[in-house]
């Protein structure tokens, strides 16, 4: 038996959470990873997993062998990882999953260089805001706006995603111009952001000196991701915020118009996440530190770089 082998195995199969997927993941037949398994439980004399028709679950002393397989195996990577790095480029498939307005207006249209810079990488990209199982899915690392909250993954701060607020001339028409931000809980509505998985709806937060106002939006609807976010508002379903860029086209063509414009809204957050028990692989390291070089390297007249530059420090709420 080769017990690294048959540990990567394990380790994986209790990410994924079945001998099917874990197969998938490692592209290997699944007689081959219950082999390997079955394999490893002879060597220990002791049985790691409990199996049935539907489903797998990890014994007690399946859980024990579990974080000292994965500090173990994550010690062996990064000790090759020191000795590989700076002798052969970083190759493989890399998987990343973020929203279709970072796709758009960020990733893509620099992607050539990273290419040139690293021609063995394949990236598969992943484009949305849904809610990812990184282990089951097999997902390298995301790019996601906003502060995550799930204490499994690690945070790497890109930049800053600066907001401003708009309407399409078709809802002004009907309910006029807002004149405060308190409008958006009164007498106007808003385009709802749903954030997954709490339920909640993102809420707008708006400065202008010393005056500060979290709002919580009056809505029609509410949308979980970032595309249908500004379809929603272009078709006059409500006031809604976005970085200029993203909406760039949409208010050339007269589609959205800026609102409440001597308001300032708050920055978000854009951050590289990852799976904390995920080993940051070599191909993964280059990938996020040419993300940040991109971001911070941006021509300071680009419109990209206006909307992703570092922000002032964080409004206080009220």
């Amino acid at each position: 038996m080769d017990q690294l082998s048959a540990m990567r195995t394990f380790v994986r199969v209790v990410e994924t959470g079945n001998f099917t997927r874990a197969a998938a993941a490692l592209s290997i037949p699944k007689t081959t990873v219950t082999n390997l398994v079955q394999a490893l439980e002879a060597h220990l004399r002791t049985r790691l997993l409990n199996r049935t028709t539907r489903r797998v679950t990890v014994t007690t002393d399946g859980a024990l062998y579990y974080e000292r397989a994965v500090q173990i195996l994550s010690e062996l990577d990064e000790l090759d990882g020191s000795l590989t790095n700076s002798q052969a480029q970083p190759s493989g498939r890399l998987r990343v999953e973020m929203a279709g307005a970072f796709a758009d207006t960020l990733v893509i249209p620099s992607l050539c260089d990273f290419y040139l810079r690293y021609p063995q990488i394949q990236l598969d990209i992943g484009v949305g805001d849904r809610l990812v199982d990184y282990l089951a899915e097999n997902v390298d690392c995301a790019l996601r706006g906003g502060t995550p909250t799930d204490q499994s993954l690690v945070t790497r701060k890109v930049g800053e995603i600066k907001l401003s607020c708009y309407a399409a001339p078709l809802y002004l028409e009907k309910f006029g111009m807002p004149q405060h931000p308190l409008d958006l809980m009164t007498s106007h509505f808003c385009v709802g952001y749903l954030m997954v998985p709490s339920g909640k709806i993102f809420t707008m937060d708006f400065q202008r000196g010393d005056e500060l106002h979290e709002i919580e939006p009056r809505y029609v609807v509410s949308v979980n991701d970032s595309r249908t976010y500004v379809k929603a508002a272009i078709a006059g379903m409500g006031v809604a915020i976005s970085a200029p860029y993203f909406v760039k086209e949409a208010v050339e063509k007269g589609e959205l118009v800026p609102v409440l414009t001597d308001w300032q809204c708050e920055s978000i957050p854009l951050n590289i996440v990852y799976p904390r028990t995920r080993h940051l692989s070599n191909k993964v390291r280059v990938f996020v530190d040419w993300l940040v070089k991109l971001v911070h390297d941006l021509d300071k007249d680009s419109p990209v770089e206006e909307q992703f530059a570092p922000a002032p420090a964080k409004m206080q709420r009220r």
